[in-house]
C-alpha cells in the first residue's frame, strides 16, 4: 500500500514507519518544514494547508499527530493538546474526502482517556464516554474524522493506553527515579493503568490497515494492571525496591488536573474488538511488556 504518516518522528511514528517499510509498503511522511526529498509531503495544520496533490492515489493515511499530554496542563497547554489533535485530524479527513480516488482508510491515534476515570469497571468499545478533560479531547478528536466517514472512507480510531517504550513516553520518565530506588505507587495504587507494548502498537496499526475494521478500537494489552501492580512489576524488572509512594495530595500539587486524571485516575480497558478480529498480542502481560521495553 501507499501510506502517508503524520507524526512520523514521534514515539510511535519512529517505530511504525520502518515497520511498514519492512513489510513492503511505500511510506511518505507529512512534515511541517520544506520537504527534503520525495518521501516527504508539506503541510501546516495550524494554517489548514496541505499539499493535496502529493496525496493523489494514496491508499491509506495514518495520523499520529498530537502534543504530549504528560506535562502540567495550563490553559495554553490544554488548548495545544486539543488543537494539535483536532486540527490535524480534521485537515486530513477533509483532504481525504476531496481526493478522487480517495484513500481506502484513515487510521487515527486516539486515547483510552475517552472513558474517563471509571474505577474497577471493565471497559470495552461499547462503553460510554467518561467525564474529564481527556474524555472531552478524545470525543472531539474522533469526531474530527467525520468528513472522511461521510465520504465513505473507512476510519479507525485506536484508543491507546500507556505505550511502553524505553526511550520516550511515560515509561521513559519513570525510569530514573525507579532506577535510583525512589519509585513507588501513586496514591492508593488501586487505579487501573491500561498499557500496551510498542511492538504491539506498530503491529496493530499494520493490522488495521488491511483488516475490515472501522470505528473505535481499544489498543491496549488484554491484561491491564493497577498502578500498584505496575509499580511492583517495574521494580522487579529493574531489580530495585519500590517503597517511596507518591501521595495523592503531592500528585495534585505537582501536576494539577493532569495528575488527577492521568496518575490518580485510570481505565480498565480491554481490546475486545482487536481480539475478536484475530489480533494476537506479543506482550499480553505486564512482565513481558516491561521486559521487551527495557531490553
Amino acid at each position: 500500500m501507499k501510506v502517508v504518516v503524520s507524526g512520523a518522528s514521534g514515539l510511535i511514528g519512529s517505530a511504525l514507519v520502518p515497520a511498514l517499510t519492512a513489510a513492503g509498503h511505500e511510506v511518505r511522511r507529512l512534515v511541517r518544514r520544506k520537504p527534503q526529498d520525495a518521501s516527504e509531503i508539506a503541510w501546516d495544520p495550524a494554517a489548514g494547508t496541505i499539499d493535496a496533490g502529493a496525496l493523489a492515489r494514496v491508499d491509506a493515511i495514518v495520523n499520529l499527530s498530537g502534543a504530549t499530554i504528560g506535562r502540567r496542563w495550563t490553559d495554553a497547554r490544554r488548548r495545544e493538546i486539543l488543537d494539535s489533535r483536532v486540527d490535524t485530524t480534521a485537515l486530513l479527513a477533509r483532504t481525504a474526502a476531496a481526493l478522487d480516488p480517495s484513500p481506502s482508510v484513515l487510521v487515527c491515534a486516539s486515547g483510552a482517556g475517552f472513558y474517563g476515570d471509571r474505577g474497577d469497571e471493565i471497559l470495552t468499545e461499547a462503553s460510554e464516554p467518561g467525564i474529564g478533560f481527556l474524555a472531552d479531547v478524545v470525543c472531539a478528536w474522533e469526531a474530527a474524522g467525520d468528513p472522511a466517514r461521510e465520504a465513505g472512507i473507512r476510519v479507525v480510531n485506536l484508543r491507546q493506553g500507556i505505550v511502553l517504550a524505553k526511550e520516550g513516553g511515560a515509561l521513559d520518565r519513570m525510569l530514573m527515579p525507579f532506577k535510583l530506588g525512589l519509585g513507588g505507587r501513586v496514591g492508593t495504587g488501586k487505579q487501573w493503568w491500561t498499557w500496551v507494548g510498542l511492538d504491539d502498537v506498530t503491529a496493530a496499526y499494520s493490522f488495521v490497515l488491511g483488516a475490515d475494521l472501522s470505528g473505535a478500537l481499544n489498543l491496549s494489552a488484554p491484561n491491564p494492571v493497577t498502578n500498584d501492580q505496575f509499580t511492583k512489576a517495574l521494580g522487579k524488572a529493574l531489580r530495585r525496591p519500590t517503597v517511596f509512594p507518591l501521595p495523592a495530595f503531592a500528585s495534585r500539587a505537582a501536576f494539577g488536573q493532569m495528575g488527577e486524571e492521568m496518575l490518580l485516575g485510570g481505565q480498565r480497558a480491554l481490546p475486545a474488538r482487536l481480539l475478536d478480529a484475530g489480533f494476537e498480542f506479543s506482550a499480553p502481560t505486564i512482565d513481558v511488556g516491561l521486559a521487551r521495553a527495557l531490553a
